[in-house]
């Protein structure tokens, strides 16, 4: 166990562990023991040495109760890093109004509860309110989990019931936690599992770490043969392709409250009760509505308010450890845990008379968790550990069996400072210590005692140490991820932490976060525009414009049947379109795809004028960026020097840990300054992905090499906020950095501008103030530019004189499209930050009628946990009334307001106070949306969301959860509203879809406008809102590579194929319109035999066995591929003659054809004298036309490649 076992040096650890080994195994009343005096570094230790010792006693395991669900994720993190398996159970939100909820915390809950009866488990960690809150009975969950194994027969309705009884709900494809969708012999689950096989077992996440128990949901596909199940599959959710397959899986429910038949007609009994007497009509409404949900077996908004109707008697988490032995039960910190219970109990009453005086519940409903005498009993029964910095009060008129006092002493945080980590240890060393040093990981280990011996100090790197062999006189540097450092004063061991400061950890979240940020990069790389093709949305085809869809029609003509796309155009007009030409239609996304989108008129020029003037745009840019490019490359500039020890300590003292896509933007940046040629990148990544981290290390490279550097934002609070993080994360070198804005005096100014000329300042943050005329810089060799896009055009302009032969790296919280990205690949240097940090909580998300008395108590909640508020409200006409409405009711808030016609002056003084803390809430309109970080505001309230747009609701939620603590956001709209269908479906994405990284999935098109009108510029955006988004980009990447002098496949002509073959996708088959347009535009991109292969694979293995006419489906768009790589324009068949029609018939290569085919059967093959010339072939009796044509197409290759 190495450092973590430190504790045991302590003379009375001993004394203390057989005492507690001794009330394990007492057949008398256990008796309380009392410890005090452990800083947070040392009681990790020990909380971690007395898990350890209850397991090896033979105890059940050990339950820790916390006051705060911070202190929870901290110890479940840390307990679970030395390795014990440790379960995290979090509060659950109870939601009484009308509301509709995403169920992160919901399924930990239910996870943790069943792993606890699997016995799988050391340690359970949890807040004493979340001990005692109401949960389904174990009975109840035992009956909901199912397991399924290959081989086992099971009819299909009773699985489906017992889906459906668990909380799961059918849906067209499983996308998400707690759905299934079913296609002929195939169920697709999205689970809640105990299956190791859920998860990627190779992910870096879990570190080989055997403690780490999180959540990571991975869905399953069945396959059935009759009832029995023929194979089981874990699938990638994103692409809904196999990744492996497995024997056995364990399905959880995914609801805590899963009403059955007749607890619904309970429910809808007491609804009804309630309404006939109730006498406000809004109530009598929500209660009639809520009894008929329950009637027609709907989903119940406020079903926790009926918890008693479906849990019973009512039972909590210490209920599951009924009857698994003696078990320890550490409380770590005894008035913190009263203090929380304290406060979670007042809500909880005065959120029961609120509803009791309402009318909304009867008196026999009120009960949702049980009280503090429940904690005391389950004290009483197992051996208690009273953990408290001091005696806990309460505690000394008890009968204990023991009282323990540790003398230790809490460490500095060296935060990458190694002349003060050396100083300190040879202190120590001179002390007779026996001294560790926590390091991070094995290289920051070797790197550390490499610079202490440097400094004079023995030290040596070791992968692990017990305190029982450590020497005076030596350091040890130990890999440690998250370590405390503190000083065991009796025993003489020190542990120096050399990893982070100690507010903010190198953490992972314990949160289905980690699985779902994982992936999130994975999905940003998928554009999936026709993945959500419906009726009625606009498509472009490339010949006739912008049209409508309605529809896949399958038409039999001349007895052959297809399946076509159905498109509306101006007038009357409709185009049926065959499916392997899907290819040539693109959905339209444009700055009005959401409204009124003027059709083309088929055959008319104005869409051939507006498609000509954006290719012609398309080229210009093409053409300016490549010289622009080029001139770079051409540019001579300074060469930055490999990364040197003090660069890898610098980075090595970050106290978070590095995403995947931080690293490689990293190592793009570094590639690039180490170059001889100026760099010029864009750092794109939404706002708390670490794009100031990262332009940090460029900064710190930059200055190690003498250069100075300059960092540009766009106003005066975010120079702030980067000056103070910049100062923060430099601090242990001796860097000089300066902050040049209004903040800063004009006399102030005037030093930092002659410090600047003489090369004494290093760095130098501040707003356009840095790009005025009497700024002078000695040597500057590296431009950081935060939000180019918001600065103006004469700005612009001086920046470019300014970035003359220097590295320039530019950051942007604009989403840029991969697509765009690719299309432009080789002409500008991009990196994409589209990885969230994994120690961030989803946001838990509600959608609801408007309900003062709910917002008022959120308010007042969040306010109560130190926390602040954003409160959106859209108009500026009201704003005023709104804040002082919120002032009437809630005195004792600080509340202010923000729009966009108050001046930059009283924003960023507005912004500063709320930074400061000064600001309770915030009333503001969609201003926040590019406002700056404020990792204390963890409560977004909208007024009238259904009135905002999809990405607008993703972007602005993201202004909350950005810290460690669990954020809310609140959408309302107007009581009594009847929603449209678009902002009912926008509310219910933006509830379901709460995982980081979700925004490029959630909000494609407005993300995709919004980025490429800030990259590409005012007049590009107006051709791209001409021809449609896709289109737009076809026609830039096909002038980069014309610019490139490289020729692109896309550039080849279409080859069209009209073969008398039966050639779809049968409903029978798909079921889904969506999925059938889906798999025809994968099948529309197939080009060779590779690409068959694949998508038959994928056919396969989402939909079953393909039928024939599928098949040949797949070899007309092969034949289609092969055709347009080959030089064919057209293949078609009247009657039993295939004609073959290239674009220029080279007539050796065809003759040698005609010849090889000439003894085949009864072909008859001849070339037909035409413009241009051809050839035909006959079909005999029984032959596919596919295959005589495929046939063909392969020896014409071979003659053409010289293989024959």
């Amino acid at each position: 166990m190495g450092i973590t076992e430190f504790i045991r040096a302590e003379r009375d650890y001993g004394s203390f562990s057989e005492t507690l080994i001794a009330q394990l195994k007492t057949s008398a009343r256990p008796r309380p023991i009392v410890v005090s005096g452990l800083c947070e570094g040392a009681a990790t230790s020990f909380y971690t040495c007395l898990a350890v010792d209850v397991n090896v006693a033979g105890g059940t395991g050990t339950l820790f109760l916390v006051p705060g669900d911070t202190e929870a994720a901290t110890l479940f993190r840390r307990l679970s890093n030395a390795g014990i398996r440790t379960l995290l159970y979090p509060t659950r939100d109870l939601l009484f109004h009308n509301a509709i909820a995403s169920h992160e915390s919901e399924h930990e809950r239910l996870f943790v509860l069943a792993k606890i009866m699997s016995g799988e488990w050391d340690a359970v960690v949890a807040t004493p309110d979340a001990a005692l809150s109401f949960t389904m009975p174990p009975s109840a969950l035992e009956e909901r989990i199912i397991t399924l194994s290959l081989g086992e027969e099971i009819p299909r309705e009773e699985l489906l019931r017992r889906l459906t009884d668990a909380g799961y709900v059918r849906a067209e494809e499983a996308g998400g936690v707690g759905l299934f969708s079913i296609r002929g012999g195939i169920i697709d689950i999205y689970p809640m599992t105990l299956d190791d096989a859920g998860s990627d077992n190779s992910d870096s996440s879990k570190d080989g770490n055997a403690g780490d128990m999180r959540l990571d949901p991975m869905p399953v596909r069945l396959e059935f043969f009759g009832d029995e199940i023929d194979r089981i599959s874990i699938f990638d959710p994103e692409t809904q392709r196999t990744i492996n397959s497995v024997t056995k899986t364990t399905i959880l429910p995914v609801r805590e409250l899963c009403p059955r038949y007749e607890e619904r007609k309970a429910i809808e009994k007491v609804a009804r009760s309630l309404a006939e007497k109730a006498k406000d009509e809004t109530i009598r409404a929500q209660l009639s509505s809520e009894a008929e949900y329950a009637a027609n077996g709907l989903s119940i908004p406020s079903l926790d308010k009926y918890m008693k109707l479906v849990f019973g008697g009512g039972v909590c988490l210490l209920d599951y450890f009924e009857d698994m032995g003696r078990m320890a039960i550490i409380t770590t910190d005894v008035n913190g845990v009263k203090k929380r219970l304290d406060g979670y109990m007042w809500q909880l009453g005065e959120d029961i008379k609120e509803m009791l005086a309402d009318g909304l519940i009867t008196p026999e409903l009120a009960e949702y968790s049980f009280y503090e005498d429940k904690l005391d009993l389950f004290r009483e029964k197992n051996a208690h550990v009273a953990c408290s910095t001091f005696s806990p009060a309460g505690m000394s008129g008890r009968s204990l069996a023991g009282l323990y006092g540790f003398s230790s002493r809490r460490g500095i945080a060296y935060s990458g400072n190694m002349s003060l980590l050396a100083e300190d240890a040879a202190s120590f060393l001179r002390g007779g210590y026996k001294i560790a040093v926590a390091c991070g990981n094995e290289t920051a280990a070797e790197v550390t005692a490499s610079a202490l011996r440097d400094a004079g100090v023995n030290a040596v790197a070791a992968p692990d140490v017990s305190y029982k062999d450590m020497k005076p006189g030596v350091v040890y540097t130990i890999p440690a991820a998250e370590a405390e450092g503190y000083e065991l004063l009796l025993s003489r061991i020190v542990l120096l932490s050399f990893t982070s400061d100690t507010e903010n950890r190198r953490t992972k979240s314990h949160t289905r976060a980690s699985g779902a940020g994982r992936r999130a990069g994975t999905a940003s790389q998928k554009i999936l525009s026709y993945n959500d093709l419906t009726p009625g949305d606009y498509v472009v085809h490339e010949a006739y414009g912008i049209g409508r869809y309605l529809g896949i029609e399958n038409l039999t003509t001349a007895g052959v049947s297809r399946d076509y796309i159905k498109i509306q155009y101006a007038g009357s007009d409709l185009l049926y379109l065959p499916t392997d030409q899907l290819g040539l239609v693109s959905k339209y996304i444009g700055a009005n795809a959401d409204g009124i989108v003027k059709l083309s008129k088929m055959g008319g020029a104005d869409w051939v004028r507006a498609k000509s003037r954006a290719k012609a745009a398309a080229k210009d840019m093409a053409k300016e960026l490549i010289t622009l490019y080029a001139e770079r490359k051409r540019k001579h500039g300074y060469a930055f020097p490999p990364d040197d020890e003090y660069q890898r300590g610098f980075e090595l003292a970050f106290e978070y840990e590095d995403t995947e896509a931080q690293l490689l933007a990293i190592e793009e940046i570094k590639r690039d300054m180490e170059s001889p040629w100026p760099m010029d990148r864009l750092l794109c990544g939404d706002v708390g992905y670490g794009k100031t981290e990262v332009a940090l290390r460029a900064a710190f490279k930059a200055i190690l090499a003498g250069k100075q550097v300059a960092f540009l934002v766009p106003t005066t609070i975010l120079a702030y906020q980067h000056f103070t993080t910049a100062m923060a994360r430099m601090r242990p070198y001796p860097i000089t950095i300066e902050m040049l804005s209004r903040f800063r005096s004009p006399a102030q100014q005037e030093e930092i501008l002659r410090k600047l000329r003489r090369g004494e300042i290093d760095m130098i943050i501040g707003t356009h103030r840095i790009i005025s005329q009497d700024v002078k810089f000695r040597d500057l060799g590296l431009l950081i530019i935060d939000e180019e896009q918001r600065f103006g055009v004469a700005q612009k302009e001086k920046l470019k004189q300014l970035a003359r032969g220097v590295d320039v790296l530019t950051l942007t919280a604009t989403p840029i499209p991969r697509t765009l990205n690719m299309a432009m690949n080789g002409i500008r240097d991009m990196s994409i930050l589209d990885e969230a940090p994994g120690n961030r909580y989803p946001v838990q998300t509600y959608v609801l009628e408007h309900d003062d008395a709910v917002i008022l108590e959120t308010i007042r909640r969040e306010l109560r946990r130190g926390g602040q508020v954003f409160y959106l409200y859209n108009r500026i006409d009201g704003i005023h009334i709104v804040a002082d409405r919120l002032r009437r009711s809630l005195p004792e808030a600080r509340i202010a307001v923000a729009h966009g016609q108050m001046n930059r002056e009283r924003l960023e003084l507005i912004w500063q106070s709320l930074l400061d803390g000064e600001i309770d809430v915030l009333v503001s309109t969609t201003i926040i949306e590019t406002g700056i970080d404020v990792p204390n505001a963890n409560t977004l309230i909208i007024e009238d969301a259904d009135r905002l747009g999809l990405a607008q609701l993703h972007q602005l939620r993201g202004r909350v959860g950005r810290s460690g603590r669990r954020a809310y956001a609140y959408f309302t709209f107007k009581r009594g509203k009847a929603l449209s269908e678009e902002a009912t479906n926008r509310l219910e994405a933006i509830r379901e879809y709460t995982e980081f990284g979700a925004g490029f999935r959630i909000a494609l098109r407005d993300m995709e406008i919004r980025g490429t009108g800030n990259l590409l510029g005012p007049q590009q955006h107006g051709h791209l809102n001409a021809v449609g988004y896709d289109m737009y980009i076809r026609l830039l990447e096909a002038a980069v590579l014309e610019e490139k002098g490289e020729l692109a496949l896309a550039q080849l002509p279409e080859c069209t194929v009209d073969l008398r073959e039966d050639a779809y996708l049968p409903q029978s088959y798909i079921f889904s319109s969506r999925h059938r347009m889906e798999m025809y535009k994968k099948i529309a991109n197939i080009e060779n035999e590779d690409d068959v292969r694949d998508m038959y694979d994928e056919l396969t293995d989402r939909f079953g066995e393909p039928p024939a006419v599928a098949k040949s489906l797949l070899n007309i768009a092969l034949i289609r591929g092969l055709g347009r790589a080959t030089g064919i324009r057209a293949i078609e068949q009247r009657a039993e003659e295939i004609s073959i029609k290239p674009h220029k018939l080279e007539i050796d290569v065809w003759a040698k054809l005609v010849d090889a085919v000439r003894c085949e059967r009864n072909r008859q093959p001849r070339i037909v004298s035409a413009d241009p010339p051809y050839i035909t072939v006959r079909l005999t009796s029984g032959e596919r036309p596919t295959a005589v044509v495929l046939s063909l197409l392969k020896k014409f290759i071979q003659i053409k490649d010289g293989a024959m």
